[in-house]
């Protein structure tokens, strides 16, 4: 597999630089642009988006915490401030981790053309 068909691949599935796919987005953008960052429950969640909520806590949820873009707290489900600009929008003050950086990764990132991690 070369590069071309990596990222040919990753497109057609829609999985973004950071991993996310379809029902991950959905699932971080409902909660930023529905819920107002939160905190929503799971059954709340899960209607928002059109998803068991089953689904949600055993594939989406577990990535989404892994990687910082949301907290699971007694309340709810919060997108943190690295969710709230994953997804293209400014974080309140009070969302979880303001203040704490930028994304270490961006839309923009883009993979060294020359290496298809073949041989030299």
């Amino acid at each position: 597999v070369d590069l071309g068909a990596a990222r040919a691949a990753l497109d057609l599935y829609e999985v973004d630089v950071v991993g996310l796919d379809r029902i991950d987005r959905a699932v971080l953008e409902a909660i930023v642009d529905r819920f107002g960052g939160g905190p929503v429950g799971l059954s709340t969640l899960a209607v928002g988006v059109g998803e068991e909520p089953e689904t949600i806590e055993t594939v989406a949820e577990p990535f989404l915490v892994r990687l910082g873009l949301l907290m699971r707290t007694s309340r709810g489900r919060v997108a943190t401030a690295t969710g709230w600009q994953h997804v293209g929008r400014l974080a309140p003050t009070d969302a979880p981790g303001s203040g704490q950086g930028v994304l270490p990764w961006s839309a923009d990132d883009s993979v060294d053309e020359g290496n298809d991690g073949g041989d030299p």
